[in-house]
């Protein structure tokens, strides 16, 4: 008796700079799965928070406005439940984050590629949005199912 019903597993998400992917998957999970789930982001390297991921996780009702980029490194020596590379070139970097119980590797669109109007730069990074958030919910919405 005294502990806690159940232990939060901590996920790192992973991807190269940490602007927008990366932030979107960790403001997510927190937001919508936060009793069950403790969300990390990083960066292969560090840059800073895309403006337009703001944007549209405000949109859906996420603040991930006081977030900041991460380097990898920050995390070095943690223990993670899971670690998910949202990238391929992050994947390449995982072999060298033994700190992990289990790895999954995606590969989303970088939003930093869209180009053109802010509208349709919007609209990329709305429609990688959207597939990250819906890859979130099949892997973590059901307590059944999630890792």
């Amino acid at each position: 008796m005294g502990e806690s019903a159940m232990e939060k597993k901590k996920v790192l998400f992973l991807c190269n700079r940490n602007a927008a992917r990366s932030q979107v998957a960790e403001g997510y999970l927190r937001a919508r799965y936060g009793d069950r789930f403790e969300a990390f982001s990083a960066g292969v390297q560090a840059s800073r928070l895309s403006s337009h991921a703001v944007r549209v996780m405000s949109e859906i009702g996420v603040d991930i406005s006081g977030h900041r980029s991460k380097d990898l490194t920050e995390f070095f020596g943690q223990e993670m439940d899971i670690v998910v590379t949202l990238c391929d070139s992050a994947a390449k970097v995982c072999p060298a984050f033994p700190w992990t119980k289990a790895t999954l590797h995606l590969n989303f669109t970088d939003p930093a590629s869209f180009t053109g109007t802010d509208e349709a730069v919007l609209a990329g990074f709305r429609t990688v949005r959207d597939e990250i958030t819906r890859w979130i919910d099949r892997t973590f919405g059901d307590p059944a199912t999630a890792p």
